[in-house]
Formats: structure tokens, sequence, C-alpha cells
């Protein structure tokens, strides 16, 4: 049993419609931050600097010497946490190649 072609149209502008509803709302900032390069080290020392290395949010409760609870890293629930690691990577990796400094401190 074939379908006429206008039922065929009215599912694709459904299918495209439905295609309109999931548009990511922060791929414009998450393309930004990909794309953003490096090229001055004060931005990169404040990059390296504001952005943790490791999650600030995990931790272990404890009371009298024994862990009551963990809490997870939470991070990973950022919704621009990959990208807000490229770029402390990317300023370390421009302040260790490009300008040659220590970058011991911020790891």
């Amino acid at each position: 049993m074939s379908m006429p072609s206008s039922a065929l149209n009215s599912q694709s502008a459904m299918i495209g419609s439905k295609k309109l509803l999931s548009i990511d709302l922060l791929a414009p900032i998450r393309q930004w931050m990909d794309n953003f390069e490096i090229n001055d080290p004060t931005i990169a020392h404040r990059f390296a600097r504001f952005i943790p290395s490791q999650c600030p949010f995990e931790r272990n409760v404890n009371f009298l010497g024994r862990t009551l609870f963990h809490i997870p890293p939470l991070c990973k629930l950022n919704p621009l946490y990959e990208q807000m690691v490229g770029l402390r990577f990317r300023s370390l990796c421009y302040l260790a190649d490009t300008c040659g400094e220590d970058i011991q401190a911020y790891l």
C-alpha cells in the first residue's frame, strides 16, 4: 500500500518541524568556545587560573575519621564542561609551547 505524495510531503514537514524543536540553544556558545584562539598570555593565564583542573564540587564528607558519604563530581552536568576543559587545555598549551612558561603552578 503506497502513500499519496501529499501525505509524504506532510510527513516530511512534520519531521522538519520536529527538527526545528530540537535546536541546541548552546550551540553558538559551544562553537565560539571551541574556535576561540588563545594568542595573548594574559588571557591564557586567566583561563588557566579560573577554570579548575578538577571538579571543585567532588567531596568526601567525613565525621570522626569515617567517610559518611561521597558527593560525586557534578561538573559533567555543566553543558559547557567539555568546552571549558578545552579552553583550559589550549591556554596551558599556549603558555608552555608558545610562551615557554612553566605551567606546573596550574597543574
